[in-house]
């Protein structure tokens, strides 16, 4: 072992989480090292609230679209429209903004290295990570006083310095992305985000079309690891009229819906992002928590290099769930109950009707918290929410 690390920090993973943390720790000026595979773009949706934009200082030439409702379809085929309002809803191209991403901590002084880990010795103060710049290229050694592991679902990292890492329950998510033509005859808006609670496109989560100016992301996820996603993505685009859209790639990767218990390996090792499960269940929203993890995992590895304490590692995953975590637990409930068979579905579409409901949802989104200035409207959802749940119409204004 050298007796000086090669990096203050290596972080595994160039996605949202991964380039967040290595330019927060590069602008604070520490030694980075940012690994990631080349030609990985996972399958997502592209929605980020405004307050993204504010609290990572993004600028809106990255957004491709900005969607002003989402419209949800039932079993029935019924249909409610959710205005967002006077704010609106981001979109971005994950390939583009990724690498934007990236791009930003090279400049801070993060040193960008194409690779994928293969293994990572946590046992000593100094860890040591081996990687290879691709399939045939020999494998590599590079040390550091502290690992990032922000490499999605299936983190090598994770589940090698963290015990019980491996058992997070996923979705399995599948997208198309088509070229949208200059002519739209189809039952599509290009400022509105489409979500199909339907059982047929999903048994338990939900499929999608969302817009990306001049392209649109057309999918689903499921739970059930034998749900033919394609399949199933092929019979959505025929019955929304969209097969002869033409298909610019095909994209799918898990996605993790539930926090893991820990994130640090009380070492030297902490994980961000997707490798921390930090997915929104029921929305299956993730950018904006995968930064937001990111950058607390980068401020807890900080205070770790500066004290020497190792106990600090665990400050990121305190530092969201005190942020977030009865967010992650409502959504958990709400995906439990509403997504269980298509008699909820088409109950949960109908709850959404409702204007409480619906100005609620959308303060909650854009502000990345549970709006609490309006107390009676909750008492007023929360029994609406059991009339539904149980078919008590006369509990329903």
């Amino acid at each position: 072992m050298k007796a000086e690390a090669d990096f203050d920090v290596i972080v595994v993973g160039g996605g949202p989480s991964g380039a967040t943390a290595a330019h927060d720790l590069a602008c604070a000026g520490y030694n980075v090292m940012l690994l990631d595979k080349a030609g990985r773009i996972k399958p997502c949706g592209g929605a980020v609230p405004p307050r993204l934009l504010k609290d990572f200082d993004i600028p809106q030439t990255l957004l491709v679209a900005h969607a002003k409702s989402a419209r949800i379809i039932a079993p029935s085929n019924k249909k409610v429209v959710m205005p967002v309002g006077d704010g609106f809803v981001g979109m971005v191209d994950r390939d583009s903004f990724d690498e934007w991403l990236r791009n930003r901590a090279a400049d801070a002084g993060a040193t960008r290295v194409t690779g994928k880990c293969e293994a990572v010795d946590d046992s000593q103060s100094i860890a040591r990570l081996s990687y290879r710049a691709d399939r045939n290229a020999p494998l590599q050694t590079v040390t550091a006083r502290a690992v990032i592991g922000a490499d999605g679902a299936r983190s090598q990292i994770a589940r090698q310095c963290i015990k019980n890492a491996g058992d997070v329950p996923c979705v399995f998510a599948y997208h198309e992305v088509v070229e949208v033509p200059d002519e739209i005859t189809e039952d599509y808006d290009a400022t509105r985000c489409d979500v199909y609670y339907q059982g047929h496109l999903s048994p338990d989560f939900y499929a999608w079309i969302f817009p990306h100016g001049k392209t649109a992301s057309i999918g689903l996820g499921s739970a059930d690891k034998g749900f033919p996603l394609r399949d199933t993505t092929r019979l959505m685009r025929e019955q929304t009229g969209l097969s002869h859209w033409k298909t610019i790639r095909k994209e799918g990767a898990p996605i993790p819906l539930k926090p893991l218990k820990r994130w640090d390996n009380g070492r030297n090792v902490v994980v961000a992002g997707d490798a921390a499960g930090v997915v929104a269940p029921s929305s299956g929203e993730g950018i904006y928590y995968a930064m937001t993890a990111g950058r607390m995992g980068a401020d807890a590895v900080a205070s770790y290099l500066m004290s020497g304490d190792a106990r600090a590692l665990g400050k990121a995953r305190k530092s969201f769930m005190k942020a977030h975590g009865r967010v992650f637990w409502i959504l958990g409930i709400m995906q439990y109950f509403w997504y269980k068979n298509d008699k909820r579905r088409e109950r949960f579409v109908k709850m959404c009707e409702d204007p409480d409901v619906q100005r609620l949802t959308w303060e909650a989104y854009m502000n990345k918290q549970l709006v609490r200035r309006d107390p009676m409207a909750h008492v007023r959802i929360f029994f609406k929410d059991l009339g539904h749940l149980f078919g008590l119409r006369a509990v329903e204004r």
